[in-house]
């Protein structure tokens, strides 16, 4: 009975370094892949600001969005991200104005900024999308995130591809390897929970 048990116990531990392997390999190797296409909408997923400044982290999302539309993907820029508490902007309109800044009209931006998590950003973009008639949208957020937030954005009703930030602050390897292990917690919890 002693080793039926150790050996169940065994090929447990077996299965969940596996799958665990398995996802963290999906997410890293997704990373790399640039998937822009022309949409109708560039989904700017927020990220922290300080005042009305964004993050590092957010200001490269922010100028890859930009990008984008400069290049012409997509008409218009859906900045999401709520305001954190104490903060006296919302990580929506932080990256409106930044974008405004950087040549953006006003006309082509659209602001989200209510939301608290991923999920949230893309449930409440879709909103607007909707209000906007707006079918299709370009993800952009940092490489290691983008795997979970397609995931989520294709659950919400997005039809959407994404498009990872050629620049991060997440550069040598102990800062990325800290980033995909949260991102598989993340990705497992909404498997879990959120299907």
């Amino acid at each position: 009975m002693r080793t039926l048990i150790s050996k169940l116990l065994m090929w447990t531990f077996m299965v969940a370094v596996a799958w665990i392997v398995i996802i963290g390999i999906r997410i890293w190797s997704f990373a790399n892949e640039d998937h822009a296409t022309p949409s109708d909408s560039i989904i700017v997923l927020g990220a922290a600001v300080y005042g009305d400044k964004p993050s590092p982290v957010f200001e490269e999302r922010i100028k890859h969005g930009v990008t984008l539309y400069q290049q012409g993907f997509a008409p218009k820029i859906i900045f999401t991200g709520g305001r954190g508490e104490g903060d006296s902007h919302s990580e929506g309109e932080v990256g409106a104005i930044y974008a405004m800044s950087r040549g953006v009209p006003e006309e082509a931006i659209l602001i989200e900024s209510a939301s608290r998590t991923t999920r949230q950003n893309l449930i409440n973009a879709k909103v607007l999308m909707d209000e906007s008639g707006l079918k299709s949208a370009i993800i952009v957020s940092d490489p290691l995130h983008l795997k979970r937030a397609l995931m989520m954005a294709n659950d919400v009703g997005i039809q959407a591809v994404s498009s990872p930030t050629p620049t991060s602050r997440y550069r040598s390897l102990k800062p990325k390897l800290e980033f995909l292990v949260r991102e598989m917690y993340f990705y497992n919890h909404y498997l879990v929970i959120n299907k």
